[in-house]
C-alpha cells in the first residue's frame, strides 16, 4: 500500500529560481550543516545529484536526483535504504521575492511497517523543512 507524507507548508523569504538553484545542486547544502546539530552530520555526505546520510535504527541511506522540472521540482529516489521510498521538494512562487515550499515522501509499506515508521517520518520530514527553511538563499 502507498503511503504519503507531508510536511508542513513553509514560506521562504527567497524567489522560487534562487531556492530551485540552491536545492537542485546537493552540494550547495554545504551551508546547511551550521543547521544540523554535529551529532547528526555523522555519515553526512553529498555531490551534485546524490546525498548519503547515516540515520541511528535505520542505517545508511543514500538518495539520487532523478528528475528535475525548473523550478518547481525536484525529484528523488532512494538508491541504498532499508525502505525503498520517493522523495519530492515542491516550490511555488508566492511574489518575485518568496516562494512556498512542501517536501513528500511516497512510500510502498504494509500495515505493519507503517506503524512503526510513521510517526518518526512525520517528525523527520518537518525537520528537514525546518533545516532548508533556514538556509540563506
Amino acid at each position: 500500500m502507498t503511503s504519503t507524507f507531508e510536511s508542513s507548508v513553509r514560506q521562504i523569504d527567497a524567489p522560487q529560481w534562487r531556492v530551485y538553484e540552491t536545492l537542485s545542486n546537493l552540494e550547495n547544502l554545504e551551508r546547511m550543516k551550521g543547521h544540523i546539530p554535529a551529532d547528526k552530520l555523522a555519515g553526512l555526505s553529498f555531490d551534485h545529484d546524490s546525498i548519503g546520510i547515516n540515520i541511528p535504527m535505520a542505517g545508511d541511506i543514500r538518495l539520487r536526483i532523478v528528475d528535475r522540472v525548473p523550478p518547481k521540482t525536484i525529484k528523488f529516489e532512494t538508491q541504498q535504504s532499508p525502505m525503498p521510498f520517493n522523495f519530492w521538494i515542491q516550490l511555488v512562487p508566492m511574489s518575485e521575492v518568496s516562494c512556498k515550499m512542501r517536501l513528500v515522501i511516497k512510500a510502498e509499506l504494509n500495515p505493519f511497517v507503517k506503524g512503526m515508521v510513521s510517526k518518526p517520518l512525520e517528525a523527520g520530514i518537518e525537520k528537514i523543512a525546518d533545516a532548508l527553511q533556514k538556509i540563506q538563499y
